[in-house]
């Protein structure tokens, strides 16, 4: 019987894509459903058949099997049993890929816990933030952080070491999965909120069938293909696009562990032959600044990005070294991916700065501010109809005379910085905690390499100095997250206010708009 993955042209996906035909790419069925079952289990058939290959910043490659991960992920579900952990409990886990990490995801999910996967690089305020969100049974996490989560109260703290994969070895390699597809498995936090306290995106199992519109035509993953997603999988796009969809396909994916470096990623490539990666602008943006691709080969076949607009140099870039059309797919951890370029379809059209085309079976449309429809290249907001209303993306954008939709701006004060979305609020709210602060607004200004940046405008009696800076910065990513900070800090007498009191932003943004064009 035809497949949906047996189909890869553009023709096709509107005449086949539909949700009776991604259920058949699964063994649950929309009663019973297990994410772990449906993304490792199955393919765990004794042969050794890769799973994930991590390629850690220090240089070394770690590979793991279908069979090693069933196989531990199965042990840990009984050890979390054993435990007292019941279906439904959260499960957070705070790790770089590697065994551990593919052992608690999978491992949790496959009891009917619901796992949480958090950012490696958050500090106490960033972690203290999503637990008291989420209030976890057990947070796992490594030696590293070990200190910092403990001073999180209530938090029962797991190290993954040695010791506890010796401990849960002792348990069976097998695990019966009871779970229904729409009992919760996952809960995602997104990279930035414009709340204080963010809330998680609350997935069920029966979401990787969903997920499937983005892996096929978003990434165009099929069997066969070499995969690899750069991103962090604490994160959307690197868990849902580069973790959970590829092995779903019993496709080999690929990971990159510890702090990014441009040079080893292109060495991973070439070393494990990969024909098909989808990652963030910055990754691309990281590998053109490098200057170093020359060094490597490649076998790249279908390249996608996600998380921010591809500049014109880097998308020159991505075509001379990988001879390949780059295409961008849109979404957000709330709503998905629902605009994609349909990598490997040869009937279509790649078009440069282009969001590409509705995922088949999606509505999206270009509204005024009165609701109306658009004319063509006219700027408005994108609308997503979904459960007979149209929704909000919070996003500007334009559609042209053949369909084609622009990314034209955010329509909040989110700040997309190298891929990661992050809150100026609550940037604002950490900034305010110091001592020397009285007031601060954070707004996003352009970048040349990372897209755009936080800048910080600081009211305070203390005097400027780049140590005080230093200071700030380091202060907030201490307490947020590593990448969580105004790289750009400019002191000032006032702010600019609003009628009503509030920082006005807009103010700002026309300041900085001003000096780029003066």
């Amino acid at each position: 019987m035809t497949k949906l993955t047996d189909y890869t042209s553009f023709a096709d996906a509107q005449v086949h894509a539909n949700s009776t035909a991604l259920w058949e790419l699964f063994d649950g069925d929309r009663e019973e459903l297990n994410i772990a079952h449906e993304c490792i289990t199955r393919y765990a058939d004794g042969s050794g058949k890769t799973a994930v290959r991590i390629a850690h910043a220090k240089g070394e490659d770690e590979i793991l099997s279908f069979d090693e991960i069933a196989q531990r992920s199965a042990q840990f579900a009984h050890w979390l049993l054993e435990k007292g952990i019941k279906p439904g409990d959260r499960i957070a886990f705070m790790l770089e890929p590697s065994l551990a990490f593919y052992t608690t995801l999978f491992g949790a999910i496959l009891s009917g816990a619901i796992s949480v996967p958090l950012f490696t690089l958050f500090g106490l305020d960033g972690l203290r933030l999503r637990v008291d969100d989420c209030k976890p049974s057990l947070l796992v996490t490594n030696e590293e952080k070990r200190e910092i989560a403990h001073q999180v109260d209530g938090l029962n703290v797991v190290v993954a070491n040695d010791d506890l994969l010796s401990e849960i070895s002792k348990y069976p390699t097998t695990f019966g999965t009871k779970t229904r597809a729409n009992d919760l498995a996952v809960f995602q936090y997104t990279s930035g909120t414009t709340r204080e306290l963010p809330a998680a995106v609350k997935h069920t199992h029966k979401a990787l069938v969903t997920l499937m519109f983005a892996a096929l035509y978003g990434t165009g993953i099929r069997p066969g293909d070499e995969y690899f997603c750069p991103s962090s999988p604490a994160w959307g796009h690197g868990l849902w696009h580069g973790t959970l969809a590829p092995l779903a396909l019993g496709v080999t994916t690929g990971t990159f562990a510890g702090k990014f470096d441009a040079v080893r990623l292109m060495k991973a490539l070439q070393d494990y032959k990969i024909s098909n990666m989808s990652a963030a602008a910055t990754h691309y943006r990281m590998m053109k600044n490098s200057e170093a691709a020359n060094q490597f080969d490649f076998y790249l076949k279908k390249l996608s990005f996600t998380g921010e607009p591809c500049d014109p140099a880097t998308l020159e870039f991505i075509d001379s070294t990988f001879k390949v059309p780059a295409c961008s797919m849109y979404g957000t951890t709330e709503i998905g991916v629902v605009l994609v370029n349909f990598p490997g379809a040869e009937d279509y059209q790649v078009k440069p700065g282009s969001l590409g085309k509705p995922i088949p079976g999606l509505k999206l449309e270009v509204h005024r501010a009165d609701g109306s429809q658009t004319a063509a290249n006219e700027v408005g907001e994108l609308m997503l109809w979904k459960r007979d209303h149209w929704e909000s993306t919070k996003d500007l954008a334009k559609v042209d005379d053949e369909g084609y939709l622009y990314h034209c701006g955010r329509a909040d004060d989110v700040i997309i910085s190298a891929g990661w979305t992050m809150s100026a609020v609550e940037m604002e709210a950490t900034m305010l905690k110091h001592d020397d602060i009285q007031e601060v607004a954070v707004i996003g200004v352009p970048d040349d390499t990372r897209g755009q940046v936080a800048k910080a405008y600081v009211v305070s009696d203390r005097a400027a100095s780049e140590e005080f800076i230093t200071e700030l910065q380091t202060f907030t990513r201490q307490r947020l997250a590593q990448h969580e900070f105004p790289r750009v800090v400019e002191f000032v007498e006032e702010l600019p206010k609003t009628p009503a009191g509030k920082v006005h932003r807009k103010v700002l943004r026309d300041r900085e708009a001003a000096k780029a064009n003066a």
